[in-house]
């Protein structure tokens, strides 16, 4: 299976670069993209959800099963070059920009003098897991 047929069965999929994409996470109840889609060259689909849901719960709310991320295995299985990274660094930042910016938009809310909403509050904590989540990724140590 390439990336392309899982996009397909995705909400809200956005190309942020060659064999990459974000989307809204099928595995949850989710507002904005928060799934991170990569395709590698050797043919294996990379999937991360920052809110934490596991690949399995996201293929599997997308209809298909974790052996659908790799292509065929070769005869040889040490063929195949080993990646150090799962996603750059400029994929994890878009993902999170959203977020930032719902940060921002409550930080103008509270500055004014506004209240903030508990709905919002626990979205606003959800924000706040996903950007260390992110920086987690980003340092390589999840």
């Amino acid at each position: 299976m390439t990336a392309e047929a899982l996009v397909s069965r995705l909400d809200r999929v956005k190309r942020t670069g060659a064999d990459r994409w974000v989307a809204r996470c099928p595995a949850h109840n989710d507002r904005g993209p928060s799934l991170a889609i990569r395709e590698l060259d050797d043919g294996r689909v990379l999937v991360h959800c920052f809110a934490g849901c596991g690949a399995h719960g996201v293929v599997s709310a997308a209809g298909l099963s974790l052996s659908d991320l790799f292509p065929p295995r070769p005869l040889d299985s040490h063929a195949a070059k080993r990646e150090r990274r799962l996603f750059p660094a400029l994929d994890i930042l878009r993902c999170i920009a959203q977020e930032a910016l719902i940060l921002a938009v409550a930080a103008i809310r509270i500055a004014g003098g506004h209240p903030i909403p508990d709905d919002e509050r626990k979205r606003l904590l959800v924000a706040a897991e996903r950007i260390c989540a992110a920086v987690d990724l980003a340092e390589g140590t999840v």
